[in-house]
């Protein structure tokens, strides 16, 4: 029996995890302002960096004694300046339950060679966080992108812990509520949830954080790029905009659109609404239909942002095949783009639900799910 496509199609088809979809209404006229072809040390570029940085505290939440800095090479370049420069104190219990934790994990066990306690989890789920010794140095991610699930909230970090907690939050920030006094090191790049462009990370210190980097210098060298302290003391300017290398002016002037389109939104908690819907269309159609189902086995830890799929049809002879075929076939139609799960993850699609997505688009792209992976299924008999 022929299939009938369904009648409506997203408006936007970008469901990619990074670089993410743009704000909605975006133009390239928006960025007129980017003070192009000027020095970033010149008054203009520093005051535009200052600018987004007390913007991301405002709409974060961020506590006026935390350190924020815009830092190179997006979320990986400030994740590994903080495990470079911070560990190796005391002992570091590393939690990974995804492709990026992973890394991490090699980072610290194989490069900075450190004992280090490693408690995984497969894809779908987290570690239990009751567990960890935070008396050791921890570090996790917030947000598994690849995997769909995260941590729900932060109970089970103590609040007078004796290690610092370092946080890889690139997929959560500004999609979820990120408790502050239980984190001391943070760490997201704008393209994600903001849709902002790829190359810069954000790197947020707590107090703590700064006492270990003034009190304790590392056994290995640090190259420049990663140097946060200068002769015992942390190097201020970072923190106000004085970056380490030099920022592309036109990303920065990016962050800031989608910065000031947040506030329009209602600032964070509009943020955190918008992806909870997008998600909850997800949810409720894998609820629905008893050929798919969340990678995410504990509805409490699943992903609001990267939400991952996978397909359980009994009738599936490959599923790494079947589901890169329903990928192509919605990106055939131009309904879907960049939704196949990541290349290490179980066999399914991942589909980006953060803020800047329209809960319109989701709901149009669900009927074109499940038209494919009915084509697919005809295609495979």
């Amino acid at each position: 029996m022929a299939l009938t496509a369904p009648a409506t199609r997203p408006a936007n088809a970008r469901f990619s995890s990074g670089p993410c979809t743009k704000i909605p209404g975006f133009s390239l006229d928006m960025l007129a302002d980017a003070p192009l072809g000027r020095s970033h040390r010149a008054a203009i570029g520093k005051a535009k960096l200052k600018e987004a940085i007390d913007l991301t505290r405002e709409i974060l939440g961020v506590p006026a004694e935390y350190r924020i800095g815009i830092v190179p090479a997006s979320d990986t370049g400030a994740v590994e300046m903080a495990l470079w420069s911070i560990l190796g104190a005391r002992k570091v219990t590393m939690c990974a339950w995804e492709s990026f934790g992973s890394g991490w994990v090699t980072d610290v066990v194989k490069q900075l060679k450190l004992d280090a306690d490693v408690k995984e989890a497969g894809y779908g789920d987290i570690v239990d966080f009751t567990t960890v010794d935070f008396a050791t140095d921890v570090v996790f991610t917030w947000n598994g992108t690849t995997s769909g699930v995260r941590v729900p909230n932060g109970d089970a970090i103590p609040a007078t812990r004796e290690g610092l907690t370092i946080c890889d939050a690139t997929s959560a920030a500004f999609a979820m509520d990120l408790p502050w006094d239980k984190l001391d090191v943070t760490t997201f790049s704008w393209q994600k949830v903001l849709g902002g462009e790829g190359g810069h990370g954000v790197l947020i210190l707590s107090p703590r954080a700064v006492e270990r980097l003034e009190s304790y210098a590392p056994a290995w060298p640090l190259p420049k790029i990663f140097r946060l302290t200068s002769k015992g003391k942390l190097i201020e300017g970072i923190f106000v905009g004085e970056t380490i290398n030099t920022p592309s002016m036109l990303c920065v002037e990016d962050y800031l659109v989608a910065l000031k389109w947040a506030q329009t939104i209602g600032g964070l908690k509009g943020l955190i609404d918008r992806a909870a819907a997008n998600a909850k269309v997800v949810w409720d159609f894998c609820a629905a239909n008893d050929w798919i189902a969340n990678l995410a086995n504990d509805p409490a830890t699943a992903s609001t942002t990267s939400v991952c799929v996978k397909f359980t049809d009994p009738r599936i002879k490959d599923g790494a095949a079947f589901a890169k075929g329903v990928a192509k076939r919605l990106e055939k139609e131009g309904v879907a783009l960049d939704v196949g799960a990541y290349r290490d993850a179980p066999a399914g699609l991942r589909i980006w639900c953060g803020s800047t997505v329209e809960t319109a688009d989701v709901e149009a792209l669900m009927p074109w799910i499940a038209y494919a992976f009915e084509a697919e299924i005809a295609a495979q008999a």
